[in-house]
């Protein structure tokens, strides 16, 4: 076997660092590294400083504060401590954007799931906008819109949070033993545990947002 390719006594091929090569970095190698670098460079830019002004000011020299802001280099605390002090900030500023990827729900005008609930046969109409759903947060929106009057109103009851936000129209929204007069414009934030809903029509049609964020799992309200 030829070794001309390669170090003595290993085939570049079938083993030694060669076949551990990638072709380019994983996508999260690296991350925090450019996350400081941005906001090393957001911070002294927002200061007015340049880097040879933040290399007097933290005893860094220039190519050092070039590479960190290109995260082409690790940072040492010390370093980052330097930077925080002549930056005037908490070294936990420079670590936004480190974080791990979040989750969105995006859902276009017209998009969302129809659901089907009790009053949907007399003009009551739930869409779900999205819902957000992790380890420590549960929250669904949903577009309400009442288009005709009925004799009985479905009522709600549920953990966690509600906000309402009225869109078009006016109702009268029941909510334990109280009620409320809702008109364009106008939000009901309401705990969930109490029963609620529309008591009222008075101006049809009636369209509102409804926001429930739900408590953790295994936390009692």
């Amino acid at each position: 076997m030829s070794q001309e390719d390669g170090a003595p006594g290993i085939d570049p091929v079938s083993g030694g660092p060669a076949a551990r090569e990638v072709a380019e970095p994983s996508p999260q190698e690296g991350r925090l590294e450019r996350a400081i670098g941005a906001e090393v460079r957001r911070l002294r830019r927002a200061s007015g400083a340049t880097l040879a002004e933040m290399s007097v000011r933290t005893g860094i020299s220039k190519p050092m504060l070039s590479k960190i802001e290109h995260a082409q280099t690790s940072c040492s605390l010390t370093t980052l401590a330097r930077l925080a002090d002549a930056l005037d900030i908490p070294v936990t500023a420079f670590f936004r954007g480190a974080d791990v990827e979040r989750e969105a729900v995006h859902t276009r005008a017209g998009a969302g799931a129809r659901i089907v609930a009790r009053g949907t046969r007399v003009g009551h109409d739930y869409t779900l906008l999205g819902g957000l759903r992790g380890q420590h947060k549960r929250m669904e929106a949903h577009l309400v819109t009442l288009t005709e009057r009925s004799e009985e109103f479905p009522l709600f009851q549920h953990p966690g949070t509600e906000l309402l936000y009225m869109l078009e129209g006016r109702m009268v929204y029941s909510h334990g033993e109280s009620n409320y007069e809702l008109l364009p414009g106008d939000a009901l934030q309401i705990d969930g545990n109490g029963l609620h809903g529309p008591r009222d029509l008075v101006e049809l049609p009636i369209r509102f947002l409804s926001v429930v964020a739900h408590p953790d799992a295994g936390i009692e309200e």
